[in-house]
């Protein structure tokens, strides 16, 4: 316990206390814009399909754009991207609690929300890329990155936790329009002070990086090596990088744990109207979410043997086990036991699925790739949730539970059959490429951020 207290306060020492809490109240917008979209417009129109549009809408522009924030992100920098994607996101965001409100046509509505979905501006996959490069200058130690990870997926836990209780409490005492209201002004302020914290520094870009990630032209030599004597395998044309195998398998489960996400949301909802209790579904659903975070800041005291491909075949597999459960469930109580027991099983899995993209992506595009493993994550949920909620229709919870646990065996299938390095695939040296001022950040002088 106290070993992994000290970790996290390592981490903090490299972050500064400011930055984690800031870029937990700049997720939040995230979390609580999709739910509260889709409230916000069945209230308004009174129509069920015209809110799914436009919630569609708003997941796709995040799926279709989150990445090209990412390689921005690589290329120019984290901080006049966010700088940029918060301010859009707040006006489109207040756009469209306007446009709901008057009673906008659904295209032009859902058009404002495929906006709101692309300038989302992703804080939690750059904070985590951040943090990486914080503790890749500071020379830190494994169990330090791997207290990153773990205090980044449950920063991202909660948010997805208090986001959807926050819409639903302004629905209930008020309007969901607040709600979206309060979202616009959490990232407009959040977002611009994310930007501007000083860490931003060691994230100031890579303006020679080709969009594919490989290295300019005249920083390769002849025979297939580049300036500094290292080899170019695996590059396809013009020093195109090519992802190992093992970020594709990881991308494609994150996908599934997303339709996991959305299966579960709509088999305990469909269970909840069954029984009666509607407004049970939001609570389950956050008894799921906090039982996860609680375990992924917990995977801090996991030691260095338990390395991450084992972690991926054991969170995967809990997921399985923990899920099949799901099947035979008709009560409430029930339901709550065996869906606080699967959210142990999430957090990890999200956890060590982005700290494999860490290990084997090159640092000059871990924001291009962070931002491509949270949009499969996107997409997977908002397939399922289009496809569970017919089968709910049709075969009752248990065809959206089908999905889940369906989701959780293929799941454990990639983590079976992939093939991962037992190492960095990309030396750091001690450092991320990008501006530097002198020499690296060791960890004495990147504590000089705790105070800002």
């Amino acid at each position: 316990m106290v070993g992994t207290v000290n970790t996290y306060r390592r981490v903090i020492a490299l972050t500064g206390p400011l930055l984690p809490l800031v870029s937990f109240l700049a997720r939040l917008p995230v979390a609580m814009s999709q739910f509260g979209s889709f409230l916000l417009v069945a209230q308004t129109s009174g129509s069920l399909a015209t809110a799914g549009a436009v919630g569609g809408a708003l997941s796709v522009g995040q799926v279709l754009f989150g990445p090209v924030l990412g390689w921005l992100a690589d290329r120019h920098g984290q901080r006049p991207v966010v700088l940029a994607a918060a301010a859009v996101n707040a006006v489109a965001t207040a756009a469209l609690v306007t446009g709901a409100l008057t009673h906008l046509a659904t295209v032009p509505l859902a058009a404002i929300g495929a906006l709101t979905g692309a300038s989302v501006p992703l804080i939690g996959p750059l904070a985590r890329t951040r943090s990486v490069a914080l503790a890749r200058r500071a020379d830190a130690d494994e169990s330090v990155v791997g207290a990153v990870h773990a205090l980044e997926g449950t920063l991202d836990e909660v948010s997805f936790v208090f986001g959807p209780a926050l819409v639903g409490l302004a629905a209930l005492l008020a309007h969901p329009a607040f709600a979206l209201a309060a979202a616009a002004g959490l990232v407009a302020v959040f977002g611009t002070v994310y930007a501007l914290h000083p860490t931003a520094a060691v994230t100031g870009g890579h303006p020679r990086t080709k969009p594919g990630g490989g290295r300019p032209a005249r920083d390769r030599g002849a025979g297939g090596r580049d300036a500094r004597g290292q080899g170019t395998e695996g590059q396809g044309t013009g020093g195109r990088v090519r992802p190992p195998a093992v970020v594709h398998a990881v991308r494609g489960s994150l996908a599934l744990q997303g339709a996991m996400f959305g299966a579960c949301q709509a088999g305990i909802t469909a269970l909840t109207i069954r029984l009666g209790v509607p407004d049970q579904a939001a609570v389950v659903y956050s008894a799921m979410g906090v039982v996860s975070a609680v375990v992924g800041i917990s995977l801090g005291a996991l030691p260095a043997r338990f390395g991450l491909r084992l972690r991926w075949r054991v969170a995967t597999g809990a997921a399985l086990v923990f899920s099949a459960p799901l099947l035979v469930t008709d009560g409430l109580w029930p339901l709550y036991a065996v869906v606080t027991v699967l959210g142990a099983a999430y957090a990890p899995h999200l956890i060590t699925a982005f700290a494999l993209t860490e290990r084997a992506v090159e640092p000059a595009r871990l924001s291009t790739s962070m931002a491509f493993a949270a949009s499969c994550l996107v997409a997977g949920q908002a397939t399922a949730l289009v496809v569970c909620g017919r089968l709910a229709e049709a075969y009752g919870p248990a065809g959206a539970f089908a999905v889940a646990v369906g989701a959780a065996a293929l799941c454990l299938l990639l983590s079976l059959v992939t093939r991962v390095p037992a190492a960095r695939t990309h030396p750091t040296g001690g450092s991320v490429p990008g501006p530097r001022t002198g020499s690296s950040v060791t960890q004495e002088n990147g504590a000089a951020y705790a105070g800002r």
